[in-house]
């Protein structure tokens, strides 16, 4: 798994994590980075909505005192966990995004609304043949272990970790390093 983490995951030197520091800056002289600037440094187009509503949940997730701006700490944390951070750590992160009422568990409801954003956005050009209800039938089915409806942190972890396709789902990005530098960096 160790092996498998690292292949995804290329770590980032620090020089990187400089220069998006400074660019941070640069972009935020106030400190304080807003959900429309976050979008528009993110390249969102404005008629997209549904890469508009996957941006505004990862704002949110990163957004962790809930002040609908994301600090300069909030963003030293949120380049940690998305450029360095530890696959548990980065699959910690995708539950809190797909539960979005935050009350720890997830229903069919949670993981089929993100599912749909990431089939509109990310999965367009792939050969998948499933629908986003098929795809969350069978997450449910290969990761629900108590069969009660709802995935609990524990069940998630787990059957991200012992399922590839169920992984590649639940991680939400499997390429969220590059993508993040190559979105940042482009600037507005």
């Amino acid at each position: 798994m160790g092996q498998e983490e690292s292949a995804d995951h290329k770590e980032v030197d620090l020089a990187q994590i400089q220069g998006l520091c400074t660019t941070f800056m640069r972009e935020c002289p106030s400190g304080a980075l807003h959900l429309h600037e976050f979008k528009r440094i993110f390249g969102v187009q404005r008629e997209s909505e549904e890469e508009s509503a996957y941006m505004e949940t990862i704002f949110h997730s990163f957004d962790t005192n809930q002040d609908n701006t994301i600090d300069f700490m909030e963003y030293i944390a949120a380049l940690h966990l998305v450029l360095r951070g530890k696959l548990e750590d980065r699959l910690k992160w995708s539950f809190k995004v797909y539960d979005r009422d935050g009350n720890g568990r997830l229903d069919r409801w949670e993981v089929k609304h993100i599912i749909k954003i990431i089939y509109k956005i990310k999965m367009r050009n792939t050969d998948m043949n499933m629908t986003p209800c098929e795809v969350c039938d069978r997450i449910f089915e290969l990761v629900d272990q108590d069969n009660d409806g709802q995935i609990s942190l524990t069940e998630f972890l787990e059957g991200a970790k012992k399922d590839k396709w169920v992984m590649d789902l639940l991680k939400l990005d499997v390429n969220a390093s590059g993508w993040f530098i190559h979105n940042w960096n482009k600037g507005p």
